[in-house]
């Protein structure tokens, strides 16, 4: 099957050698997000609830690059160095995603790409 690489300058540009995204048929994995804005590619500072909308709004970059939306999204993952901003997830999760919501994992972990709180992952389905 053909692979597309999906690729947008409204959000960060991949940090290694990865694609944004890879679309394969109408299902499109999307690479991790982490708090970077796109124009500086700096790590944004301030509170979580920050951090959070920023990664939700770079994921919606790519997903609309790769002709979809947030709401395409089947699964979520979430990673968080501090789990304890779970609750905070949920609430502004809930601003950005309309039911029926994405399968989703929230899992803890030491430590993110450039000292990031918060990385998001996704995979969309697309209609056919």
């Amino acid at each position: 099957m053909p692979r597309e690489i999906v690729h947008t300058d409204n959000a960060p540009a991949a940090i290694g050698p990865y694609s944004q995204a890879v679309k394969v048929d109408n299902t499109v994995y999307l690479s991790g997000q982490i708090p970077l804005i796109p124009e500086s590619m700096e790590l944004l500072g301030g509170d979580i609830n920050g951090q959070i909308r920023r990664v939700f709004d770079n994921l919606a970059a790519v997903c609309q690059a790769a002709g979809g939306s947030l709401n395409d999204i089947a699964k979520l993952n979430i990673f968080l160095t501090d789990l304890s901003h779970f609750p905070t997830v949920n609430e502004i999760m809930s601003e950005y995603f309309a039911e029926p919501y994405p399968a989703r994992a929230a899992i803890g972990v030491a430590s993110l790409p450039k000292g990031a709180e918060v990385e998001m992952d996704a995979i969309m389905v697309l209609a056919e």
